[in-house]
């Protein structure tokens, strides 16, 4: 994708997708969005990223950086192969997702399908499997044995297992693949899954012009397979647990920072390696998207290191982060970088320059702008091309939200910079970011469609009722369509014809 050309899109997460089976996935309504994106003049659809979900739902606390989330492999395709029969759906939540009750589910369905392939698929689809095991073994292997030593052991972390397995010794590993040799296949069989289903629903989305848009966090969780097969390149003890940790440092926001527990990279070592395990992992990024976001680009710059036994932030202190040698390494190795830098929150002069000098876009939320004066560097007429402009983002309120709750006087600003008020705040600030001169600019669906607080994806540092949010397709209707084609034809970023203009 041309970062350099001015588009638009939506930020939609696959599970928010409607559809039967408890949670949005890569079955047809994911089609059925990418011919709706194509219908409003959008040409990026941008994603969470879609690794196995973590603590309180969260995608950005995966067990893996490298393994898809099982839970966005759709059942249809499955049925479709004859390995899965048409199960009996419970009647799930339509508008949110029940994780505990939507996962187990779906998870029999997936055991199913994965013994139906086993017991009865063709010698094609075999080889196909074979194939594409013998093409990832990279990470697979190890990431398919660590969830299946996990299993029986009902999630314990890998640093409470035998001394054997979390110390991974030869005849313990050797012996764990021998006794789990069908767990492991079933997280395999799950992983090719993912793989066929997101790069079916990537070429049907590029065949109309949509480009997908992934999204890449800065941090790995301790409690995963990356730390366990690979303990050496984190700063861990003898007894493999965090000596410092990743947060942000006290703020206006937060008297005690953020402590978000995840264990910090040991740059020095993956610098001896000439970064090879960020270029493994950018290479598995850009197989699946063609463009993303990496979240929290500041800490590549300079990172803010928490002891670990600090309750809190306020005791971190910044370090200096890998810098151009990371991204001129995996350049070399992968060519142009198609990345966009998620540059918000304690930004320095290095940050800046790195960016800059990586050629990545940064952001901009428009919801960040109305706060000062007419100078603040998150106002459009303040922005450069090289700028990706959001309404908000997944962490943010809804634009309808933001208004309800915003303050009298930021209220009064916005509403005579955006002359509108309450009943269209929602497509003025879409309308002034498709009409700014930032390349690119991405509105969540939740803007499209002018909802309220209570449709929002995520409250940063609340921990339960995130990430389950989905909407209905009657409630797009045609005239959000309708308005944000013609918007986004207005402003350059879509077919001109959409404005269907008098001759």
């Amino acid at each position: 994708m041309n970062l350099n050309q001015r588009s638009s899109g939506v930020l939609l997460h696959i599970t928010s997708l409607p559809g039967p089976h408890g949670m949005g996935d890569f079955g047809p309504d994911a089609y059925r969005f990418v011919d709706w994106l194509q219908s409003a003049g959008q040409s990026v659809w941008q994603l969470l990223p879609t690794t196995p979900i973590g603590p309180g739902d969260s995608p950005y606390q995966g067990v893996s950086a490298f393994a898809g989330s099982q839970w966005m492999v759709a059942l249809e395709p499955l049925i479709a192969k004859g390995w899965l029969k048409q199960p009996d759906v419970p009647p799930f939540n339509g508008d949110h997702v029940d994780y505990g009750q939507v996962t187990p589910w779906r998870e029999q369905q997936l055991r199913a399908a994965a013994k139906g392939f086993f017991d009865s698929a063709t010698e094609a689809d075999r080889k196909a499997f074979a194939a594409w095991c013998e093409a990832q073994q990279s990470w697979l292997d190890d990431y398919a044995l660590f969830m299946a030593i996990r299993s029986p052991l009902n999630g314990q972390p890998w640093w409470t297992w035998d001394d054997g397995l979390k110390r991974r010794e030869p005849k313990a590993l050797a012996k764990a693949r021998k006794d789990h040799a069908d767990e492991i296949a079933f997280w395999q069989f799950v992983q090719w899954q993912f793989d066929v289903q997101i790069g079916a629903l990537k070429a049907y989305a590029n065949e109309r012009g949509v480009n997908l848009m992934g999204d890449l966090p800065i941090f790995v969780a301790h409690d995963s397979a990356d730390c366990w097969s690979r303990p050496d390149l984190y700063s861990l003890d003898d007894e493999f647990q965090t000596t410092v940790v990743a947060g942000c440092p006290p703020d206006d926001l937060g008297p005690l920072g953020q402590r978000w527990g995840n264990p910090l990279y040991r740059w020095d070592r993956m610098a001896a390696e000439n970064y090879a395990w960020w270029t493994a992992r950018i290479r598995r990024a850009l197989s699946q998207a063609d463009v993303f976001r990496i979240d929290h680009f500041r800490g590549f710059a300079g990172y803010y290191e928490i002891p670990a036994d600090s309750p809190d932030a306020t005791r971190g202190e910044w370090k200096i982060g890998p810098g151009m040698p990371l991204f001129d390494a995996i350049r070399q190795a992968l060519g142009p970088l198609p990345i966009v830098a998620e540059d918000l929150g304690f930004i320095t002069d290095d940050v800046h320059a790195l960016r800059d000098g990586c050629g990545f876009p940064g952001m901009k939320i428009l919801q960040f702008a109305f706060g000062g004066e007419a100078d603040h560097e998150f106002l459009p007429h303040r922005w450069a091309t090289t700028s990706v402009a959001y309404t908000g983002t997944h962490d943010n309120d809804t634009v309808r939200g933001w208004w309800n709750q915003a303050k009298a006087r930021e209220r009064a600003f916005v509403g005579s910079y955006l002359a509108c008020s309450e009943q269209d705040i929602h497509w003025a600030m879409i309308r002034a970011c498709a009409n700014s001169v930032a390349n690119m600019a991405v509105y969540p669906l939740q803007d499209v469609l002018g909802l309220g607080s209570e449709h929002r994806m995520n409250v940063p540092g609340v921990l339960g009722g995130n990430w389950g949010w989905r909407f209905r397709w009657d409630w797009l209707g045609s005239e959000p369509t309708r308005v944000l084609g013609l918007i986004t034809a207005a402003a350059g970023r879509g077919p001109f014809e959409l404005l269907k203009l008098p001759d």
